[in-house]
C-alpha cells in the first residue's frame, strides 16, 4: 500500500480519458469547422433529432424524451415538478408501485451531476433539499450488465445500424481483510480520483475494513466522470443487435442519432429483445463511449469520434434536403448562455 504513486495531475495529464471536455476536444474543432462548411451551418447538429430540443445538443428535457420511447423498454417512472412536497412525492411513489432503492436525476442535466441512489424517506428528502430544479424519480434496475448503445439511422433509410457498445465496470474495490476502503482507493488510480467525494459521501465509514476477497461497490451510478470504467464491447455488434434497436428507435418520430444508456439481464437476452430498460437517451450530444477503454489510444479515439461527426453531418444534409434546418445560431448562442450563466 505505500508504494510510490504517480501525482493525479501527471496520470491525468497523460492518460486522454481523464482530459477535460475542452481540452480533448479543441484538436477535433477544424474537423468541426469542415462539417459546418459541408452541411453550410456552424449548428448542423440540430436537426438531426428534431424530436428532441436543439438535436439534444444540451438542455434537452429527460422526460419529453423518456415519453417517446416505447414502454416496454422503459422502467418505472415519473416527473416531478420543483417545489413538489416530500409528502405528494411519497403518495406518487405509492400509486407507481416504487419502492427504495429507487434514482433520482434532474429533468435537464449532464454528466451524471446531482443523479442519486437513494435508499431510503430520509435520504429522498436530503435529495429534495439539495436539488433545486424539476427532476425525475426511476426505477432503480438491478440487472448487472449496463451499457451505453450507439445508434444512427440516415433520413433517407428505412432501417439503422448499431456504432458503439460501451460496457460499464462500476467503481469498487476489493478487500483484502486488512486495509480501509480509503485505503484501497488509495491503491487503485482511477478510485484516487474520486477520493475526496467517496470522503463526503461514506464519513467514517470509509475507515471500515473490507473482508478479504469481498467486492465492494463504491459507486452505482455509470457515469465516467463518477469513477466508471468504459469498456469497448464493439465486437457484440451484429445484425441481430441492429434488428433490436430498429424496433426500439424506428417508433421515434425523428430520431435518428443518439446513445441509449440502459441495462440488460444478460447479452443473451439483448439480441432477442428482451429485459431490456432504458434509462436515458441522449442526442447528437453523444459520444461513442467506446473511446475512453482504458486501452485505446487518443488517436483512434479521435478517429471514431471524427467518423460519427460526420455521420451527424450527413444525417444533416440529408434532413436539409427533405426541408428540416438547423437550428439558426444566434437561437443557440442565446440558448448555450442561458444554460451556462
Amino acid at each position: 500500500m505505500n508504494k510510490i504513486q504517480l501525482p493525479l495531475w501527471l496520470i491525468k495529464l497523460t492518460n486522454f480519458e481523464y482530459w477535460t471536455w475542452w481540452m480533448f476536444y479543441i484538436p477535433l474543432l477544424p474537423y468541426w469547422l469542415y462539417q459546418a462548411t459541408r452541411t453550410r451551418s456552424l449548428t448542423f447538429f440540430t436537426n438531426a433529432d428534431p424530436c428532441i430540443d436543439y438535436g439534444g445538443f444540451f438542455g434537452e428535457s429527460k422526460i419529453e424524451i423518456l415519453n417517446q420511447i416505447p414502454a416496454k423498454f422503459l422502467p418505472t417512472y415519473f416527473f416531478v415538478s420543483k417545489g413538489t412536497p416530500l409528502t405528494s412525492i411519497q403518495q406518487q411513489l405509492i400509486a407507481n408501485q416504487l419502492e427504495f432503492p429507487i434514482i433520482c436525476k434532474p429533468n435537464v442535466g449532464e454528466r451524471g451531476s446531482q443523479v442519486e441512489k437513494i435508499a431510503d424517506v430520509i435520504s429522498l428528502e436530503k435529495y429534495l433539499q439539495s436539488v433545486q430544479e424539476d427532476f425525475i424519480i426511476q426505477e432503480f434496475i438491478t440487472f448487472d450488465i449496463e451499457l451505453g448503445v450507439l445508434y444512427y439511422r440516415y433520413p433517407n433509410q428505412p432501417k439503422g445500424q448499431v456504432s458503439s457498445i460501451t460496457r460499464k465496470e462500476f467503481l469498487s474495490v476489493t478487500g483484502d481483510g486488512k486495509s480501509s476502503i480509503e485505503e484501497l482507493m488509495q491503491a487503485n488510480t482511477r478510485a484516487r480520483f474520486q477520493l475526496e467525494n467517496m470522503r463526503i459521501r461514506l464519513g467514517e465509514k470509509i475507515k471500515e475494513v473490507i473482508p478479504a476477497g469481498q467486492k465492494r461497490l463504491l459507486e452505482p451510478i455509470g457515469n465516467h466522470c463518477r469513477g466508471t470504467k468504459f469498456l469497448d464491447n464493439n465486437f457484440l455488434v451484429n445484425e441481430k443487435i441492429n434488428k433490436v434497436f430498429d424496433k426500439i428507435a424506428l417508433p421515434i418520430d425523428g430520431f435518428h442519432y443518439g446513445r441509449f444508456d440502459m441495462k440488460v439481464k444478460s447479452i443473451e437476452d439483448l439480441y432477442e429483445g428482451k429485459n431490456i430498460k432504458i434509462m436515458e437517451l441522449n442526442g447528437v450530444s453523444s459520444e461513442p463511449g467506446h473511446i475512453y477503454d482504458p486501452s485505446n489510444t487518443v488517436w483512434n479515439a479521435y478517429r471514431d469520434l471524427a467518423k460519427h461527426w460526420k455521420i451527424i453531418a450527413d444525417i444533416s444534409i440529408q434532413q436539409q434536403a427533405n426541408g428540416i434546418m438547423p437550428v439558426p445560431t444566434k437561437i443557440i448562442w442565446q440558448v448555450a448562455r442561458k444554460h451556462f450563466g
